[in-house]
């Protein structure tokens, strides 16, 4: 296996190490170990998924309705309830 040193953490950032350390019981080297797999382990997963934008664009033009919109927000309207629950406000 290989040695790694690391030189210029700031003091902030090895004390926060430190307590993560302590709070998992591991000694600072091993949590310094397991936070760059699972750092690098969530980037794997983060590459294969969808942006939301990408998810919006294959959504536009995946419904198809023979009926004209005219139609379709009639029906949608029609549909509607009115609620007197909000009729004082909130």
């Amino acid at each position: 296996m290989a040695n790694l040193q690391i030189k210029g953490i700031e003091d902030a950032l090895y004390k926060k190490i430190k307590e993560m350390a302590a709070s998992e019981n591991r000694p600072v080297s091993q949590q310094i170990l397991f936070l760059i797999k699972e750092h690098i382990a969530r980037r794997g997963k983060i590459k294969f998924m969808k942006t939301p934008a990408q998810v919006l664009l294959e959504l536009s033009g995946s419904w198809e309705d023979k009926k004209s919109a005219d139609k379709i927000l009639s029906e949608i309207k029609g549909k509607r309830r009115n609620s007197k629950k909000l009729k004082k406000g909130f």
